[in-house]
């Protein structure tokens, strides 16, 4: 059974291992604890702190730079085509944009529905959609309906599980299915397998957003410098970044940059250069305008383009993995006045409604919540932080803030270790 050492143990430990391994750093310093020490549960974000306070390491910031998802406007946005009750805004360099109310609006009042700019739903959704049992295009659960259609490019001998909901969802998969089709597009198989395989949403993601940007460079250079708007106003905060500044997930386990390097091949080879030369004339069959070259790059380079796109799928998904337009403006609130449902269940899943959860008043900005409301304070800014968001200074941390002993702000993480050594985390 896993054990939570005291402080004291793990110090000792950790300086020994330090003077012995001098040249590394916390990440692999904190893995040799582990495999030095099986029985125990012992996070990074305590082995960091420890670390620290011993004067072993680097601050991940020393210069003091101030490292924040990165946002800009995007100038084609026509907010009315979704709703006349908010605007876009620009805050400050920090913040970036946001929305605010323009009319009052009252509390279970709708603000605005908005289908997906792309989807890589959750992966029980997607299992329904590789068994045929739901939509490919909007994820609803499909019945035993006449209107029920399949994916045209199926055959026998190059078969292809998507069904849609009716023409119309076939008609509105044209803007990513053709490059996810294990008919029309082989190469991308290994692609999504690896994606499922590793439970990385933010690459089903970011094939899904490539897929529509890629295929809107065919049609016509409007459609595609819409689409290319929208992606490249996705917040955005790179990989590299996220690790250089130690913004991680106190919780969660994420791919590492082996990871990255295996999915930037199998991404490369499903939309640019398949290695198989049968998948290679298929895939030139689909994409036969070249892109410019900074789009390309900004797709396919691996620093300038892979892992800053892999950074804006994970800051942009809602979360049941839908990217959206409007929706990616909303900023954080641990008190939000705004939530997010998927009331169309029926008819479309991936669909979502924007409801007032209290009265805003008209110049109020709408806020969502990035995290579990029912979380601690102290929880709460650890899952924040995670993404380089800072710490969080809304009205209901500040209230919390005060009420709490400076002991208590550390109980959080103690309580975490236990939990997972009893392995109910």
């Amino acid at each position: 059974m896993s054990i939570s050492p005291p402080d004291d143990v793990v110090k000792s430990a950790l300086v020994s291992l330090k003077a012995e391994n001098p040249t590394l750093g916390i990440s692999k310093i904190h893995a040799l604890l582990l495999s030095t020490h099986p029985d125990w549960t012992v996070s990074e974000k305590r082995t960091r702190k420890i670390l620290q306070s011993e004067g072993l390491v680097v601050s991940p910031n020393p210069q003091g730079i101030s490292i924040y998802p990165s946002s800009r406007i995007v100038r084609s946005l026509d907010l009315r085509r979704w709703t006349p009750k908010a605007e876009v805004k620009y805050f400050d360099k920090r913040k970036g944009k946001g929305l605010v109310a323009t009319v009052d609006i009252e509390e279970g009042e709708a603000i605005w529905k908005e289908d997906p700019y792309a989807l890589a739903p959750e992966w029980e959704i997607f299992e329904m959609q590789m068994d045929s049992t739901a939509c490919s295009y909007c994820s609803t659960p499909l019945s035993d309906s006449p209107i029920i259609t399949t994916c045209p490019a199926s055959t026998s001998s190059s078969y292809c599980p998507a069904r849609f909901c009716n023409r119309l969802c076939l008609s509105r998969s044209a803007k990513t299915h053709p490059l996810l089709c294990p008919a029309q597009n082989p190469a991308s198989i290994p692609l999504i397998d690896y994606a499922k395989e590793t439970g990385w949403m933010a690459l089903h993601a970011l094939a899904q957003c490539s897929s529509r940007l890629l295929l809107a460079a065919q049609t016509s250079d409007v459609a595609f410098e819409a689409d290319w708007d929208v992606y490249r106003g996705f917040a955005e905060l790179g990989m590299e970044e996220r690790f250089k500044y130690s913004f991680r997930h106190a919780t969660r386990s994420e791919p590492d940059r082996a990871a990255w390097k295996k999915g930037h091949q199998l991404f490369v080879q499903a939309f640019k250069d398949p290695v198989d030369p049968v998948h290679k004339k298929k895939l030139a069959r689909i994409l036969k305008k070249p892109l410019r070259p900074d789009v390309e790059k900004e797709l396919f380079d691996y620093d300038a383009g892979f892992l800053r796109g892999l950074g804006k799928m994970s800051l942009n998904m809602e979360a049941h993995g839908g990217l959206y337009t409007v929706h990616s403006h909303l900023n954080h609130s641990c008190l939000p006045n705004v939530s997010v449902r998927h009331l169309d269940q029926r008819v479309a899943l991936s669909r979502i409604t924007l409801v007032a959860k209290r009265p805003i008043r008209a110049g109020m900005e709408l806020l969502v919540t990035y995290v579990n409301p029912e979380l601690r304070y102290r929880q709460r800014q650890i899952e924040l932080e995670a993404w380089g968001f800072g710490t969080c200074a809304c009205a209901r941390c500040r209230e919390d803030l005060k009420h709490m002993k400076p002991e208590e702000l550390e109980v959080d993480d103690l309580a975490n270790e236990l939990k997972a050594g009893l392995g109910v985390m």
